[in-house]
């Protein structure tokens, strides 16, 4: 399929999800980066105004903020700008924590405070929240649970990295933003290449081809295990006389 069939194929199954919710639109968080910046672009393609993206720095690259916002205005997306340093600060100033460099802990509070606010005005304006994981990164578990991993709608969800850059550069996303390491943004000079152990080159052949050398392989095959609890919703102990409607169409 090529990048332009694929964008008419995602366009049009977001305006289905959104219809099929009864919701008005799409909100979603503008990070800066190529996955996000993806998502916004065919949001708007999708449901033109009745969308917002959202930029939430959190000690984040003030260059990310620019990126985020040359996209949104080269695009013409509505925006809004919402810093999570005071809440972030706020939370571990009750959590008895010091503010650490390199602590995953509280790195993972910053995407869950994103999530959360995503979730108010997806509330306050009968919006979706529309993420943008990709498939390389669900396929690992490399998201937060509960934070980028919550959402309503993952239009990328199919889409390997390789993928992703194909069909930004269609959408004619800043070169600077498809070249750019990509990074969570959770400390300063983290990436996510570093942080997995392997490139997104390595890992997408293994999952579209099956192919990967030693130790990547065994690597991928552990995240894959490891993370199986992000991809599935909480286990519940109850037998089908207490869900009466499991497996059911309602």
């Amino acid at each position: 399929m090529t990048p332009q069939e694929e964008v008419a194929r995602i366009v049009q199954w977001m305006r289905e999800k959104v219809l099929e919710a009864r919701a008005r639109g799409l909100v979603f968080g503008m990070s800066g980066g190529i996955d996000s910046s993806v998502v916004a672009v065919l949001a708007k393609k999708a449901l033109g105004e009745s969308v917002l993206g959202l930029m939430m720095p959190c000690y984040s690259d003030p260059k990310d903020l620019e990126d985020a916002r040359e996209v949104a205005e080269r695009f013409s997306i509505p925006y809004r700008i919402v810093p999570l340093e005071k809440p972030f600060d706020a939370l571990l100033e009750v959590l008895g924590e010091e503010k650490a460099a390199k602590s995953l802990p509280q790195a993972n509070l910053k995407p869950r405070l994103r999530m959360c606010v995503l979730y108010f005005f997806a509330n306050a304006l009968n919006y979706l929240v529309c993420g943008s994981g990709n498939r390389s990164e669900l396929t690992v578990g490399y998201f937060t649970k509960y934070g980028d991993g919550g959402v309503d709608i993952a239009p990328l969800a199919h889409l390997t990295k390789r993928e992703v850059r194909a069909i930004a550069a269609f959408l004619g996303i800043p070169e600077r933003i498809i070249a750019k390491p990509p990074s969570a943004g959770l400390w300063p000079g983290q990436t996510d290449e570093g942080e997995m152990g392997l490139t997104y080159e390595i890992l997408d052949r293994f999952i579209e081809q099956g192919e990967a050398e030693e130790p990547y392989r065994s690597k991928i095959l552990s995240m894959v295990q490891q993370s199986a609890h992000k991809r599935r919703l909480p286990s519940m102990l109850l037998s089908k006389e207490e869900f009466p409607f499991s497996g059911q169409e309602l």
